[in-house]
């Protein structure tokens, strides 16, 4: 005789009723985790704390920890000083008016490219942006190399507002700095 074991009922699982669960709430764990921690903690940085000397008692002569018996530490640096010294002859700086003064200006490379057609089209879409640009050849590697710099610029805040177009037009500026004769 053949049996349909699809209809055939199962043995209920057994569910856990409300009163089974636990009643404490989550933040009593963490919170008594934290406090257990802390309070462990606090054990440790008191077990590493070391003895005070008490004043009131005289020290012992000899004792293992005594000066006499460990060795001094040896400083060389001082005498290393003398031995190392240097005489410098001191001559006046000249006047200001004499010395050569240097001003600052800042230019920012905005691309480089090993073609010069992609260099010249760049510097094209910067100069419609309305800014100076111009292409610097140079060498990289042995190979040429064409950098489209934008400026000069002699004040800080025209070279922000100079960065700030070519950043809202998708475009990494490279600041640099050089001195000129002024």
């Amino acid at each position: 005789m053949t049996r349909d074991f699809a209809k055939k009922p199962r043995p209920k699982t057994k569910r856990r009723s409300r009163a089974a669960r636990s009643t404490v709430p989550a933040w009593v764990w963490l919170f008594t985790g934290a406090v257990l921690g802390a309070f462990i903690m606090f054990l440790t940085y008191l077990s590493g704390l070391a003895p005070t000397a008490d004043p009131t008692q005289p020290s012992v002569a000899g004792a293992p920890g005594d000066a006499a018996t460990t060795p001094k530490p040896r400083f060389d640096f001082y005498q290393l000083l003398k031995e190392s010294e240097v005489k410098v002859d001191a001559k006046p700086l000249p006047p200001v008016s004499e010395r050569p003064d240097f001003k600052s200006e800042f230019i920012i490379q905005v691309a480089s490219f090993d073609s010069h057609s992609r260099a010249d089209r760049t510097r094209a879409e910067l100069i419609l942006l309305n800014l100076e640009a111009s292409i610097e050849a140079t060498q990289v590697r042995g190979k040429p190399a064409y950098r489209v710099m934008v400026g000069p610029f002699l004040s800080k805040a025209t070279l922000d507002q100079a960065r700030g177009i070519l950043i809202s037009n998708d475009y990494k500026p490279l600041t640099r700095t050089r001195k000129t004769d002024g």
